[in-house]
């Protein structure tokens, strides 16, 4: 019989033939054999590029993203500070009314020129975010200046107690003053900065440089505030392709370049004196006049958030306006304002005597049906009667938004690049927050249509129904009596806002009023330390790439040297079956054509005493 061996550790196969029985075995045709080694050889090319192709890494990816995501929004643990390998980072924003530290911290970059750093804000023993403020504001010592080291120290202090000591002169140190700053003269900014500059670094061994401390414009903020919101929501990775994707031509770029990328997310914030507006300009954008492209040059705001500079994937095209006097508490004072003086004058060119007692009261569509209020000053008392109706006051209010026929222009007429409207999403924070929210409780997603149903109906509502729900506490625990006074007129104004003032359609459906993100409260200061810490990674990255020279082979062996080791022995048994059956063919061939028996026999002496291993 013939005897064939084949061994692929950790096994071994053996099998032997009867030539007595061979010549009854139908054996393929030299096609057949080639068709059929082919297509085996086809499969196994197959499950060796879905083990160890691309396919596997780009799942690793993401799915190592999706964990490091999850684990950023959701982490509440204390902060790990025996850790060698945690690294952190200090913000003090200097506000108008109070100055506050937040400590940040984050692990060693992976090594990946795609990622951006994992920064998160430190949580001490208790779990609570290491934050202290102090009051006043740091523009409270413009007359003297000598003393805004001594200002910042307590906050300084406070941090240094909560990064290892060890860690110190590694902790970069950024002092970020804004809007209190802002209004004071040059001269007057400039020796609070001074002083700073001088004093910190004798008290404390942080990396802390002259460029550390300075006044950041409002745009800077704006750009700050949208960076952490983003980075917090995930907008920052290109790898899971599950979010919603635009195509973004790249500032700088040839105009013709352009990839595609994980969709931003803008943002809309109203608070009491201002508003403002922060989203991802993607494509690039033309002019109506050079006037406008002149002012468009303040508004946007184009960085690289990556490490490499090289790299374009995180480079970003920002438009970010901030307008004054458009807040929900400046715009009701704007309102008073303007009918207290409209009301007086008519009063005296007519002789009427219109809101000068509460027996003859100025009607008001913006405050709730039957409320009733004074407003004005102490010699010019206005006295006001509510009517509730939500679409007059509306109306009323329109002319307050500034708005102009130009072509992409907003509040006061300011310049807005497009919104692709069908492709985006924005996020709206406080006022947007409070009027959806905290009584007519509809925060989240928002439709307009019942957005504006709701506010009609309340408006509408008289005034003693609501103290009694209030009473009642059907409304948010934080709301109050004042919010319930003049919820009608801020439903308005940011209806009036959204659709007029930024030109939102009225069907729009992406935008998601919040308060919070993930639980969290999100400041700017995020946005600021992975701004300004982004060429951090460089340093990971080149220690990687020297590990990698040594190690990266091993690892990749590690991994795809079962895969290739099992492919190839399949490969050599497959080719050693086709031979053996091929010289089986020929030998049957042989005996029933042209060989003579005697031949076949002294084949068979042949093949019985030398018997054909194939060893591997």
């Amino acid at each position: 019989s013939y005897r064939i061996s084949f061994s692929c550790l950790p096994a071994s196969w053996h099998f032997s033939l009867s030539p007595l029985v061979l010549p009854r075995v139908p054996l393929p045709s030299f096609k057949q054999l080639l068709f059929f080694g082919l297509l085996v050889g086809l499969l196994g090319l197959i499950y060796l590029l879905l083990v160890t192709g691309k396919g596997q890494d780009s799942w690793n990816r993401k799915d190592n993203y999706f964990h490091r995501h999850l684990a950023r929004v959701t982490d509440v643990e204390a902060t790990d500070t025996s850790n060698h390998n945690l690294n952190y980072g200090l913000v003090v924003d200097c506000g108008s009314s109070g100055s506050r530290v937040f400590v940040y911290c984050w692990p060693r970059h992976n090594g990946n020129p795609h990622d951006l750093l994992d920064i998160r804000q430190m949580r001490d023993q208790h779990r609570k975010p290491v934050v202290m403020k102090i009051k006043p504001g740091i523009s409270a010592l413009s007359k003297t200046p000598e003393k805004a080291s001594d200002y910042i120290h307590p906050l300084l202090s406070f941090a240094a107690q909560h990064i290892p000591k060890h860690k110190h002169q590694e902790t970069p140190l950024y002092i970020l003053c804004t809007a209190g700053m802002r209004v004071l003269p040059d001269a007057q900014q400039e020796a609070l900065l001074e002083d700073l500059r001088t004093d910190i670094p004798v008290g404390f061994n942080f990396l802390f440089s002259d460029s550390h401390v300075e006044v950041i414009s409002g745009k800077q903020e704006g750009v700050y505030a949208w960076i952490g919101i983003n980075f917090v929501l995930g907008k920052f990775n290109h790898v899971d392709k599950r979010d919603a994707v635009v195509e973004v031509q790249v500032p700088g770029g040839d105009q013709q370049e352009a990839l595609v990328r994980t969709r931003t997310a803008g943002v809309l914030d109203m608070g009491g004196v201002s508003t403002q507006i922060a989203y991802e300009v993607p494509k690039t954008v033309s002019f109506a006049s050079p006037q406008q492209e002149e002012v468009a040059k303040h508004l946007l705001a184009e960085f690289n958030l990556g490490c490499d500079a090289h790299r374009t994937e995180h480079v970003y095209r920002v438009y970010v306006s901030t307008f004054l006097g458009f807040g929900g508490n400046a715009a009701r004072q704007r309102y008073e304002e303007s009918i207290v003086m409209n009301t007086l004058t008519k009063n005296k060119l007519l002789g009427q005597h219109v809101g000068e007692t509460g027996e003859s009261p100025l009607l008001d569509p913006c405050l709730p049906s039957d409320l009733q209020d004074e407003v004005g000053p102490a010699t010019q008392k206005l006295h006001l009667l509510g009517t509730g109706d939500f679409d007059h006051c509306r109306q009323l209010l329109q002319p307050f938004l500034n708005h102009t026929n130009e072509t992409h222009s907003s509040l006061n007429g300011i310049y807005q690049p497009p919104i692709y409207y069908p492709n985006s999403q924005f996020y709206g924070f406080s006022e947007f927050y409070y009027c959806t929210e905290d009584v007519l409780r509809m925060g989240g997603d928002f439709n307009s249509s019942k957005y504006a149903s709701a506010a009609k109906s309340y408006c509408a509502t008289q005034w003693r129904t609501l103290k009694e729900r209030f009473d009642s506490g059907l409304y948010a625990s934080h709301a109050d009596v004042h919010r319930l006074k003049y919820q009608c007129f801020k439903s308005a104004w940011m209806y009036e806002v959204f659709h007029t003032g930024f030109s939102f359609p009225t069907d729009y459906k992406n935008l998601r009023t919040a308060l919070l993100v993930y639980d969290k409260e999100v400041q700017w200061t995020l946005g600021a330390i992975l701004y300004r810490t982004r060429f951090l990674p460089l340093r990971d990255i080149q220690q990687e790439s020297l590990k990698g020279v040594h190690s990266h082979w091993r690892h990749s062996f590690s991994f795809v040297n079962n895969h290739y080791l099992f492919l190839a022995c399949f490969l050599v048994v497959l080719l050693s079956i086709l031979l053996y059956l091929l010289r089986l063919r020929r030998i049957h061939s042989c005996t029933t054509q042209r060989c003579t028996p005697s031949t076949v026999e002294w084949l068979e002496e042949g093949l019985r005493s030398h018997p054909l291993p194939i060893t591997l």
